[in-house]
């Protein structure tokens, strides 16, 4: 049986063979109230381990700017569009590029911006949103040019995945969806550098 991209990218993204510490959300955030983790500390927390955070450059800070203009443009009064602000799921504490409110049984729409991440966003951080149930998730793909959306999040025996996937390239239109409503369509490519 031959093994996909994707069974590929899942085998890379496993634990490393070496002692790793788990931590808890309780003594992540400890750690924050003490000062032994400050906002200049490139990690997130990602199932229970500090994950180091992708430095940012021009493409994917632009991308993040016009993602979160374009989104905050078109989402009614009540939703709230921000930027690179963690939020908390059980065992996590991501800081997606681009989200809507701040706990996870809020959020509608997570993005995430893919340069050297996509191998992360596709495996690890898609895992992790799919188990905390955010129904959308969008890859904005910077080397392909294009947004890999998901949705239809599910968990069986113990695993964490989208039902559904959807490549939109840079000339089509991307849904916004709310709550299982369509609330806009927004160019692709209005949202590349």
């Amino acid at each position: 049986m031959a093994i996909t991209t994707d069974q590929r990218l899942a085998l890379a993204m496993t634990i490393p063979d070496t002692p790793v510490w788990r931590l808890s959300l309780e003594q992540y955030h400890r750690m924050i109230q003490t000062g032994i983790l400050t906002d200049d500390d490139p990690v997130e927390f990602l199932e229970g381990l500090l994950v180091t955070k992708m430095p940012k450059n021009p493409p994917r800070s632009l991308t993040t700017y016009l993602t979160r203009d374009a989104l905050a443009r078109v989402v009614p009064a009540q939703w709230y569009v921000d930027a690179q602000e963690p939020f908390t799921t059980a065992d996590s504490e991501p800081e997606p590029d681009v989200l809507r409110h701040l706990q996870a049984q809020d959020v509608a729409l997570v993005v995430e911006v893919a340069d050297a991440t996509l191998q992360r966003d596709r495996t690890l951080k898609k895992r992790m949103y799919a188990r905390a149930m955010i129904p959308v998730y969008w890859i904005i793909n910077l080397a392909e040019r294009m947004i890999e959306w998901y949705t239809r999040p599910f968990t069986a025996e113990g695993e964490a995945d989208y039902a559904q996937r959807q490549d939109v390239a840079e000339d089509g239109m991307i849904p916004v969806v709310l709550d299982g409503v369509e609330v806009a369509r927004l160019p692709v490519r209005d949202l590349l550098p």
